[in-house]
């Protein structure tokens, strides 16, 4: 029986849902911003919320914690420098979830797991991803016209 055993156990083993958290929480610190499945997300909160404490508190002792955790360096200076200060005077709750629907393939339940406060961040980098994609669209039909080709034209239209 397993009676107030709790946690999740994601149908992995043990150094595998390590590493599978490890991960998730990396890329939070990292991207502000995660979709995943609801049960993960639900799992990595907690973790999440523990490591942005640690980096209030500001000590080599917990920056030596947060790096024995999260996968890379970068990410242990960004949630020291950039993530961690954001939320000073919040005594908790660095974190959401935002559930987005069913997947497409097995129906599984996903959702957002994002940081509060990030979302001037996450706009601003959905405008540059925007510019780019703007940017790339224009030299390809610069290319097409100099090549001689016509541009491509309208579904349904005749040439």
């Amino acid at each position: 029986m397993r009676h107030r055993n709790g946690g999740f156990k994601l149908g992995r083993n043990t150094s595998h849902r390590r590493a599978l958290l490890r991960n998730l929480v990396t890329s939070v610190v990292l991207n502000d911003r995660v979709h995943t499945t609801l049960t993960k997300a639900k799992a990595a909160k907690p973790l999440v919320e523990k490591m942005i404490t640690l980096g209030k508190k500001g000590s080599v002792h917990d920056r030596r914690q947060a790096l024995a955790y999260l996968m890379t360096a970068e990410s242990v200076d960004r949630l020291f420098e950039t993530v961690a200060p954001r939320y000073g005077d919040r005594a908790g709750g660095y974190s959401r979830i935002v559930r987005t629907g069913p997947r497409q393939g097995d129906a599984s339940e996903m959702a957002f797991l994002e940081l509060l406060g990030a979302e001037q961040d996450l706009s601003e980098k959905a405008q540059k991803r925007a510019e780019a994609r703007a940017k790339r669209r224009e030299e390809m039909q610069k290319q097409m016209a100099e090549s001689g080709r016509a541009e491509p034209s309208e579904p349904g239209t005749e040439p």
